[in-house]
């Protein structure tokens, strides 16, 4: 931190006036919290110096009836509940939630300050637009009708796609679903939201590894772990609950940390061995790590041999990084990286855990790719203790991803086939003409409908949306170098804080040139300030998530289920009653909503579940109906906080929060899936194989198992995905059910398969013969689909080490996503001579995301105030610039910042660190005054990604943050 917070005081004695000013009569804990003016937020405070919370047993003097609903945080993933204390509709206190599997009774920072994030003073509280460079206070009706008719517009001139809908990691499920849904009928996958910017990279990685894009096991289970290797990211600030976990399984197991990161930040503090590489070294760092794996024969030889493919090719890679080679490209020494291997060699099974720090990277999807092979040679997955442990952002991130809010999906990871269209128009009860109709046709050049390689015309219904990280391309760039009919022209930002993208002078640039910018949050975010628009800017006050109620998914893939709080406050309303809204003005609220109840103009969250639950079969989310989501939740306490499987009572046997795939239907009864890939369980008990997604045989080679399967499965060995004339083919069809067997003709016979079946019967018979309804396959350590099927290092596009450019270069420029994307065209160009210092971002434990809610919370916005860089103490005297003292940092593409200097040697020489949670400066320029009244963050800062640049992953176009150049000078 940039400030003293102690002066080594006692903090009892601290506070000692006020104690003695609270009267003698014996008061409970919340009149004297009321009486002390500290309030939760005031906790928050406190508990930061170091102080000690204790459980409150009885609500002894508190007026009238409290009643209390069942929350979870809106911070991080971790999913930590929060109990609300509501008085006469009042947000009053909270508890952390002391049976929940999760926090154990603990809260940071954040989340012990939640309750000031719904009623908090600077949240917008009336729709509102610029007119004539002044705020002006305008009716909801006004505002949908105005934003409306400008959209119409705008579809009629340029077509659907000019308007881009960017949704949220902050929406429910239920309400990221309906998003993803209501940009289908709108007509575009201009869709999008955080998980681009964060984990896509992981996403494609894993997913492309073993089937499914997501966090194997769960924080809990890292109770079981022997060994610990974190690889960029730093839990202790980003998700701070998590750290029980993991500090559990190092003094119960004597489990080692191993923290790899380029800073040594507040996780690396607590490692047994810290390691520091280079940044955007990651994948030469993990072959390094086989290197000595192989070398020794230290990995696990039967696991390769039986559940890996492609392991030989990934050999053929590694020899190449001998500890001379690693260390020349990451800097870390051999005898560092040997002792590493050594290390998870002898202490099986270990988890592997990252964040962003091995994600943001122009490689990203080489790296989680990297991560994923390491446990594979260690043998270390689908068991308990094992497995990739990917911790995921927001709240809801991984939700968000899951129901398909994202410019290449659908809800469940379908797609955007059209067998996906099929089967989801199906779910919904669509004509499928109709819904096509809503789509524009690409045209050529001359004007003409495009075609594609085998001549059949390019309907924008198939093709990949403009991602987020790149919108603002839609907008500035040429039309012609566009793979849809028109530039962006309407941005709606739902839920997103712009200052969290790279590019931040191009951004402005590009809010400037869009007909009208739209804005739907609780605060009004970055977005209301970073432009210098006098009209055409829209800010509609979104409800927060304790306002309403709703299912999540935490990082561990586990659905919770959120009870309302209060009722909306201010003129806020929640996220599905403006999308019902915008249908109502589209015209197609009717069929929007055919499935799903409106009481008093709101749409019924419950409704929205079960309609998901009848279409997303890929992934399992099929089996958490709301009342079996209610049921854990009421009754967390019976749920062993290890394994998270309730011992007795209601759910007894099921897996908390039915973690996905929960398989069939809600009255199949499926457990879900605590750990996945793991075979020593029946799949109707939460076992998994690995899935065969990638066909049967590749090269002549077998990509199914080698004679293992999960635990009583009738078929022992490997064996494809389940379709109905499988069924056949195993005389399994008797099983089903007349009306399961009427189902799936419909669904096309014999040709159906487990993912389209709509009556779950193809699953549900599998699952009764203890089979995966996807398959027994090998893991894919080769990716044959992708820019580099075995992961390579590449030097990321903005390097000083010109040295390494020949032998490592980046990708040759390409198109995807619709648009044109640089690399080697900017990596041919030698910037470091005036741009030394590697520049990186991260987190901090006070703020989270782009920082507008938990810079507007005043408990939070005391602790951290001033945004800052990390510099070396080596470098900062080269420079000539002293601690604390204010300084410019500069990219190469122009953007700069003006920050304070924080000198310290958690960065090391040649490398800068910032944070990306501030906002509200532009390039030295306080912004205060263009938020409207009373609407500004207590705290205002340079947001980081104003001096970040250009770069995307080869494969989801996530931006490179943790890797570019800048200088440093004095201001």
């Amino acid at each position: 931190m940039l400030r003293k917070k102690t002066s080594g005081v006692s903090g009892q004695a601290q506070r000692a006036p006020i104690l003695s000013a609270v009267s003698d009569a014996r008061v409970d804990r919340r009149a004297f919290l009321r009486g002390s003016g500290l309030a939760i937020g005031g906790l928050a405070a406190i508990g930061a110096t170091g102080a000690t919370v204790r459980r409150a047993e009885a609500q002894e003097t508190v007026a009238g009836a409290v009643t209390t609903a069942k929350s979870v945080c809106t911070h991080c993933s971790v999913g930590c509940t929060v109990i609300a204390e509501v008085d006469n509709g009042v947000w009053i206190g909270q508890e952390p939630g002391w049976d929940s599997a999760f926090n154990l009774g603990a809260h940071c920072a954040k989340g012990a300050s939640v309750r000031e994030h719904a009623h908090g003073e600077r949240r917008l509280k009336y729709p509102m637009k610029k007119e004539g460079g002044e705020w002006k206070r305008i009716s909801w009706e006004d505002a949908i009708n105005e934003i409306g008719d400008k959209m119409l517009a705008v579809r009629e001139e340029s077509g659907a796609d000019s308007v881009y809908w960017l949704g949220s990691a902050k929406h429910s499920n239920e309400g990221a679903y309906l998003f993803r849904k209501f940009a289908a009928y709108w007509g575009t996958n201009n869709v999008d939201h955080q998980a681009r910017i964060c984990h896509s990279t992981t996403v494609a990685g894993v997913a492309n590894t073993w089937g499914y894009g997501a966090m194997t096991n769960s924080y809990n289970d890292i109770h079981k772990s022997k060994a610990i290797f974190l690889i960029g990211g730093n839990p202790a600030e980003a998700h701070p609950v998590s750290l029980m976990h993991i500090l559990k399984a190092k003094e119960e197991n004597n489990a080692p940390l191993i923290v790899v990161d380029p800073r040594f930040t507040r996780t690396a503090a607590h490692a047994d061995e810290y390691v520091r590489l280079r940044p955007g070294s990651d994948v030469a760092l993990i072959w390094g790590l086989l290197w000595h794996l192989f070398e020794n024969g230290w990995e696990d030889k039967e696991f390769i041999r039986t559940r890996v493919w492609g392991m030989d090719q990934i050999r053929e890679e590694v020899k190449k990084w001998t500890p001379e080679e690693t260390e020349r490209v990451t800097g870390v020494p051999g005898s560092q990286l040997r002792r590493v291997a050594y290390t998870l060699a002898n202490n099986r099974p270990g988890t592997v855990i990252w964040c962003m720090g091995g994600t943001q990277h122009t490689t990203g999807n080489n790296n989680t790719r990297a991560y994923c092979v390491l446990q594979l040679a260690l043998g270390n997955m689908g068991t308990s203790g094992g497995g990739t442990n990917i911790f995921r952002g927001h709240d809801n991130v991984q939700g968000a991803t899951d129901l398909g809010v994202l410019s290449h999906d659908l809800p469940g990871y379908y797609g955007l086939s059209a067998g996906a269209w099929t089967h989801w128009s199906k779910v919904w009860g669509e004509d499928l003409d109709w819904l096509k109709g809503q789509f524009a046709f690409l045209k050529d050049a001359d004007g003409n409908v495009a075609k594609d390689a085998d001549g059949n015309e390019r309907s924008l219904m198939n093709e990949n949306g403009i991602p987020v990280s790149r919108w603002i391309d839609g907008v500035l760039e040429d039309p012609a170098n566009i793979d849809q009919n028109d530039n962006v022209r309407v941005m709606v930002l739902w839920g997103h804080a712009p200052n969290s993208q790279t590019r931040q002078v191009e951004m402005k640039a590009a809010m400037e040139k869009l007909d009208t910018l739209v804005v739907v949050d609780p605060y009004p975010t970055v977005s209301a300030v970073l432009h210098d628009r006098t009209d055409g800017v829209y800010l509609l006050p979104a409800s927060t998530q304790f306002e309403t109620s709703g299912s999540v998914t935490a990082s561990n893939r586990s659905l919770q289920w959120r009870e309302k709080v209060v009722e909306p406050v201010f003129e806020s309303l929640p996220d599905h009653t403006i999308i019902r809204m915008f249908a109502d003005k589209f015209g197609f609220a009717d069929r929007l909503f055919r499935n799903i109840e409106i009481k008093d103009g709101e749409p019924v969250i419950e409704d929205i579940t079960r309609e998901f639950n009848r279409g997303m079969w890929t992934i399992g989310y099929t089996g958490q109906s709301p009342e079996r989501l209610k049921l854990h939740m009421a009754n967390q306490h019976t749920f062993d906080k290890t394994t998270l499987r309730a011992v007795g009572g209601p759910a007894d046997g099921e897996f908390y929060g039915l973690p996905w795939p929960c398989w069939g239907t809600a009255e199949m009864g499926h457990p879900g899936t605590a750990n996945l890939y793991d075979m020593s369980l029946p799949v109707s008990q939460g076992g998994l194989t690995f899935r065969a997604r990638f066909g049967v045989e590749r090269d002549g080679q077998n990509l199914l198992a080698e004679g293992v399967y999960s635990k009583d499965s009738e078929i022992q060995d490997g064996y494809p995905e389940f379709t109905m004339q499988m069924l056949m083919d195993l005389g399994w069809d008797g099983d089903l059910t007349d009306e399961e067997r009427a189902a799936i003709e419909a669904a096309g016979g014999p040709k159906a398969n487990w993912k389209t079946d709509l009556s779950g019967g193809i699953q549900r018979v599998a699952i009764k013969h203890e089979c995966a309804p996807f398959g027994n396959a090998k893991a894919r350590a080769v990716v044959w689909t992708f820019p580099d099927p075995v992961p390579l290092h590449r030097e990321p596009l903005y390097t000083n080490r010109r040295d390494l450019v020949a032998d490592y270069p980046t990708y040759e420029d390409r198109k995807f996503y619709r648009l044109p994307t640089m690399y080697a065209s900017i990596q041919e160009k030698d910037f470091s001579k005036d741009y030394p210092i590697i520049l990186t971002s991260g987190r901090l434990v006070e703020y989270e995301g782009g920082g507008d809610e938990s810079r507007s919370n005043p408990w939070l916005a005391e602790l951290q105030q001033d945004m800052f860089v990390e510099i070396n103490p080596r470098d900062a005297n080269n420079i000539g610039i002293r601690d604390r003292t204010q300084v410019w940092v500069e990219g190469p593409e122009g953007g700069k910042v003006k920050v304070m200097a924080l000198i310290t040697e958690r960065v090391g020489e040649g490398v800068a660190f910032m944070p990306f949670h501030f906002g509200g400066h532009f390039q030295g320029e306080d912004l205060r005054g263009k938020y409207p009244e009373g609407a500004d963050p207590y705290v205002l800062g340079e947001a980081s990604n104003t001096a970040q640049t250009y770069g995307y992953d080869s494969v989801t176009q996530m931006q490179e943050t943790k890797a570019t150049l800048c200088k440093i000078t004095a201001a």
